[in-house]
């Protein structure tokens, strides 16, 4: 990886912060992407100590806010001059009714609005930097979604929960196969991938009943070191070098849930996606 330049969003903890420390071992510069300065910053020195790499920086950006990512986008190409890789990785789970700054169901405005604003703000230095890769972390909760109704993802009312989160890797999905298949050509690649469960904070922003959740996921779940795996393979292996629009799981392509195929639902989240990130379509009640 020597060379090559990484973004990682939500690297300064779990998984992201796991990936990023690998990736700089490896030779990367590495930007990860957090909400908190102080403890970004301390991400940041830790990786650094730890792996002796000083290419490791960081930029802030809560990525549920259309405003913060369209900064963070604004930054990114005026002080890197390429991406080699791009990992969305930022991600949580809202089990109450949660609107994001913009007015959003929260899961669905981070989980999946987030990846998509960034990446298409982000696609033409990926195609002046290709060949590069764009990594979205999903999960295999997306089997869960039951039956998706682009014009309930919106909505807090409509899309809470648990059943949010797994529409939510849906999204993630059905959004790489689509992006796949419009970058055909370009050397850019992108993939999704499920880490496993993971030991992670990631139902924290929900009281007691979020600290229940992270126990459980605790007892159960694997290290962030182990749930990164996938992801680093995917980032940096020769192996998948030119292979897109795949699920990959354990760092093995497998089949997605039989709903994420479908390239009508894809399409139409596409554009449901542009019309929710077209500047000023909150205001205009989109």
């Amino acid at each position: 990886m020597e060379g090559k330049t990484c973004l990682i969003t939500g690297g300064s903890d779990g998984i992201g912060y796991a990936a990023a420390s690998e990736l700089a071992r490896l030779g990367a510069t590495v930007v990860i992407v957090g909400r908190n300065d102080a403890k970004t910053s301390v991400a940041v020195d830790r990786i650094i100590g730890d792996t002796g790499n000083g290419e490791v920086r960081y930029l802030l950006a809560d990525m549920s806010s259309q405003g913060d990512v369209r900064r963070l986008a604004d930054q990114v190409k005026q002080q890197m001059q390429r991406m080699d890789v791009l990992v969305n990785n930022a991600g949580a789970i809202f089990l109450s009714n949660r609107r994001s700054v913009d007015g959003i169901e929260m899961t669905f405005a981070l989980n999946h609005l987030g990846y998509f604003l960034l990446t298409t703000l982000l696609l033409d230095l990926l195609k002046d930097s290709a060949p590069a890769r764009i990594v979205n972390v999903s999960s295999s909760s997306h089997f869960s979604a039951g039956n998706l109704r682009l014009e309930d993802l919106a909505r807090p009312g409509s899309n809470r929960g648990y059943r949010a989160y797994g529409r939510s890797k849906l999204c993630n999905i059905l959004f790489t196969y689509e992006l796949a298949r419009r970058l055909e050509g370009s050397s850019v690649t992108v993939n999704a991938l499920h880490p496993g469960l993971v030991r992670t904070n990631i139902a924290r922003d929900n009281g007691l009943l979020g600290r229940v959740v992270n126990f459980f996921i605790g007892v159960r779940g694997v290290d962030a070191t182990r749930g990164s795996e996938t992801l680093i393979y995917l980032a940096a292996s020769p192996e998948v070098e030119g292979i897109t629009g795949k699920f990959f799981v354990d760092s093995r392509a497998v089949s997605s849930s039989s709903l994420s195929y479908d390239a009508g639902l894809a399409s139409g989240l596409w554009e449901l996606s542009e019309r929710l990130t077209e500047p000023g379509a909150t205001e205009k009640g989109n």
